[in-house]
């Protein structure tokens, strides 16, 4: 057998939290022969042409880069081949058919940012906050045909504080989860891995999926730790809502209160510089916001630049 620094490995892989696991796999000396990520494509207020993150890590250490336009395409397929892999990790890219994860002889591991079997889905970061949990982690399993279903590699827990935000929680689960790619793909290589199905009742698990418009709409006839997790769980990104008059407006981090009122959810009052907004059982306290068409901005910064009227309702 070759020895493991000689095994060779394709990352796929394409935004900043995958850039950590190939950039911890290249400085653990691991031999790296390729890497697949998405297509460039325009972004920004000017559209220019940009390349994914991983693309541009890969190429600053001359790892040569596949941008498939579609992952079953023949000529894709055989450059793929060509590479001769042993192994493959995907960190944070697209689902990929049966004749890509398939064709390595020691199979493909994917890292999954929860504790799998819970949170499998497009969006585990965020609903687990939304969901209230206090802990989430990361996961390293083998790819199989049912989406982050495969035989467990590792799993290494990580604690969500009460006021985590999902951009917070996401940097911490990078962290770790680039250290455990290392682990997993040296323990594979070595044939030192020990796999473990995911046993669960489908009963108890808590789902992941993709996040639209309508999850992020803030709830005010819901209690504050409802509307509190669903805030800092989709902040920054894609960010929870209320509509301001006829304006969106943005809410990225605050606090609540428990406290009985008789005001209707929904309902804005301003004192001493601050917000104060009814909620089921009390009232949240917006700290960081952004009103559309404005840039993101302090509640008191806010209220300097805005005349408000001392109450008024929110559209729900």
């Amino acid at each position: 057998m070759s020895n493991t620094s000689e095994k060779r490995i394709i990352f796929l892989g394409t935004p900043d939290f995958a850039v950590a696991s190939l950039q911890a796999l290249v400085e653990a000396g691991l031999n790296l022969v390729a890497v697949v990520t998405m297509p460039d494509k325009p972004a920004g207020r000017g559209l220019k042409i940009q390349s994914s993150p991983v693309k541009m890590y890969a190429e600053s250490q001359s790892i040569p880069v596949l941008q498939p336009e579609r992952l079953k395409a023949p000529e894709f397929l055989k450059t793929l081949a060509e590479f001769k892999a042993d192994l493959q990790v995907v960190v944070a890219f697209r689902m990929l058919p049966e004749l890509v994860w398939n064709m390595p002889p020691l199979g493909t591991f994917n890292m999954h940012a929860s504790l799998l079997p819970q949170y499998r889905g497009a969006a585990p970061i965020n609903w687990a906050i939304v969901q209230g949990e206090y802990e989430t982690g990361v996961t390293t399993f083998k790819l199989k045909h049912e989406i982050d279903t495969g035989d467990v590699v590792y799993r290494e827990k990580v604690a969500i504080g009460e006021n985590t935000t999902a951009g917070e929680l996401h940097d911490s689960l990078m962290a770790v989860g680039a250290g455990l790619i290392v682990k997993t793909v040296r323990d594979v290589l070595e044939g030192k891995a020990v796999y473990l199905p995911q046993l669960a009742n489908r009963n108890e698990l808590k789902a992941a999926p993709k996040i639209y418009r309508e999850h992020c709409r803030i709830p005010w006839n819901s209690s504050g730790e409802t509307i509190h997790n669903l805030i800092r769980g989709m902040s920054p990104y894609p960010a929870a809502f209320t509509m301001f008059d006829t304006a969106v407006l943005k809410i990225y981090r605050g606090r609540y209160v428990m406290r009985r009122h008789f005001e209707s959810p929904g309902q804005l009052s301003i004192n001493d510089n601050q917000m104060q907004i009814a909620t089921a059982d009390g009232y949240y306290f917006p700290e960081e916001l952004q009103l559309e068409g404005k840039k993101r901005m302090w509640v008191a910064d806010f209220l300097n630049g805005f005349r408000l009227e001392a109450t008024t309702i929110l559209l729900k």
